[in-house]
């Protein structure tokens, strides 16, 4: 592991030497989410898999999904196409659950509402940007009203100077004693080590060919971001994929990070 990570810090000072430029950085800071939508847009629902190991991984979200579980209020933040929505929404027999999508690309939100998957009666999608700046909270959801915030590759997409902002934006939304479950790129995962040069933002940040953008987070700065403030560590892990190019004698990894965070009753 030692060795790849050193490769992958050799690579990155290379990337260093050839950073986006200053008015291509304003043009994909300024509107993220124009970036999105066309993404979703080319892509519509066709781009990610449902996440069938969320009951793996998870397994309080399904545990709130079972017959004669306690009412419940699940927000998925970045819902994207609903690729976790759906799994979740699929699997419930809970007459007392209500779920909620939102992204902020009016596209996905589209996406989501016009699925045939979609069921009005326990589940609502909104359009809204976790970091907006002035702390507006989705249509059809009241302060402290979430039981649990869902947030998978969502928050990599937000710049570090958006953090403290999505933090309180979040922290508002969250019941006390709720929970958020995170997971997102983790630093020197395979798809970072590759980019190529004019991608790189700053440290750990990056801009993708489509304008989308992405953050490759450590555990201790995922730590940093969330309990600074709001939130206490239930738990924080790396997972990490050996993958073998066996023709170009290559092992390289992908990694994610994963945690639980708690808000303090």
């Amino acid at each position: 592991m030692l060795k790849q990570v050193q490769q992958a810090e050799e690579k990155i000072k290379e990337q260093f030497k050839h950073p986006v430029l200053d008015f291509d950085k304003k043009l994909y800071n300024e509107n993220p989410a124009r970036y999105w939508d066309i993404f979703y847009k080319n892509n519509k629902e066709n781009f990610f898999k449902d996440r069938k190991w969320l009951q793996i991984e998870f397994p309080i979200l399904y545990a709130s999904t079972r017959k004669g579980a306690d009412p419940v209020t699940i927000f998925e933040i970045g819902c994207g196409a609903g690729n976790t929505f759906f799994p979740i929404l699929k699997d419930n027999e809970n007459e007392n659950l209500r779920i909620i999508a939102a992204d902020f690309a009016p596209r996905a939100v589209e996406l989501v509402k016009t699925s045939e998957q979609f069921n009005s009666k326990y589940g609502h999608a909104a359009v809204w940007d976790l970091a907006n700046p002035d702390g507006n909270l989705p249509d059809g959801v009241e302060p402290h009203s979430v039981d649990i915030a869902v947030m998978i590759f969502v928050f990599s997409a937000l710049a570090p100077n958006q953090w403290d902002q999505a933090m309180d934006n979040l922290h508002k939304i969250l019941k006390p004693g709720g929970k958020i479950i995170f997971r997102d790129y983790g630093a020197y995962d395979l798809t970072q080590v590759r980019f190529k040069k004019n991608r790189i933002l700053e440290e750990n940040f990056y801009v993708r060919g489509d304008g989308t953008r992405v953050y490759f987070f450590s555990e201790e700065k995922l730590r940093e971001i969330f309990t600074k403030k709001y939130f206490l560590e239930n738990k924080i892990g790396t997972d990490r994929r050996l993958l073998v190019n066996r023709k170009r004698q290559l092992k390289m990894y992908r990694c994610w990070v994963q945690a639980v965070f708690d808000v303090p009753q």
